[in-house]
């Protein structure tokens, strides 16, 4: 590895900045500029300490503000890493294109291939319910809806978890119900059923994440979600599904295309 006096600084020892601030600072600025690739493993706290001249808790300090960051991890008896940058790029304007329904993929599985990574789906669970107030409004007023509930892996890593919900004069009997709703998913499903689909809206937020989502997507310390919520209407102008879904940050960057008029 490239010694550590060309790789990071000296401290300032007029700032009135912690010392594990400006050490976790310096280490942050060589991680943006690449001095630090994904995955590589940061300086030991030993060579920290007897780079700056400090003391190991102070040097564990800065680990935990870039830990909380999400920009590393410690990983037990072999140090601490970089994360890896966001995998899978998702691209609004194109994953729902009719185009991957007809040759039988569904949205996760173009960005999977994209990425060059092997999708999984696991904790399935498929059952009839009463909608919660927020979906039964974004429906159109239903009292009861079939809900499909799934993890999403890429190479055995959980990213996303979601939750789709439909009117059941819907999807009540049809393979929409079925565990495995067939090729290109439940939107090629509805398709099939008459119900063309002309438009999607959603709704985007960043937050943290609640314990069980912590739980459920094997989140690093200090990794927020994105929670998504999105309602597909067909050519009638109908609400056909709410989908409800949180995601990894550390996974997905959010590619969109804006028209200019």
């Amino acid at each position: 590895m490239t010694s550590l006096p060309s790789l990071l600084g000296d401290l300032d020892p007029t700032s009135d900045r912690a010392v594990f601030r400006q050490i976790a600072d310096q280490l942050r600025e060589a991680i943006d500029r690449g001095r630090f690739k994904e995955g590589e493993k940061l300086p030991s706290e030993a060579e920290l300490v007897e780079h700056y001249g400090v003391s190991r808790m102070t040097v564990r300090n800065s680990f935990s503000i870039l830990q909380g960051e999400g920009l590393v991890a410690a990983e037990h008896g072999k140090g601490v890493f970089v994360r890896p940058r966001p995998p899978v790029r998702r691209l609004a304007s194109d994953r729902f294109a009719r185009r991957h329904r007809e040759q039988g993929k569904s949205a996760f599985i173009v960005e999977a291939d994209a990425a060059g990574s092997h999708p999984q789906v696991d904790s399935l669970e498929v059952k009839e319910e009463k909608a919660s107030q927020d979906i039964s409004t974004r429906l159109g007023s239903v009292r009861r809806v079939l809900a499909r509930r799934r993890r999403y892996l890429l190479d055995g890593r959980p990213v996303e978890f979601a939750t789709s919900y439909l009117p059941l004069d819907i999807a009540r009997g049809t393979q929409i119900a079925e565990p495995n709703p067939g090729p290109g998913g439940i939107y090629a499903r509805l398709e099939e059923l008459g119900h063309h689909l002309d438009h999607f809206e959603e709704e985007i937020r960043a937050r943290m994440p609640s314990p069980t989502e912590v739980k459920t997507l094997r989140l690093a310390s200090g990794v927020p979600v994105i929670h998504l919520i999105r309602t597909a209407f067909d050519i009638e102008g109908r609400a056909v599904e709410v989908c409800d879904t949180v995601m990894a940050a550390d996974a997905y960057v959010l590619s969109y295309q804006l028209p200019a008029t």
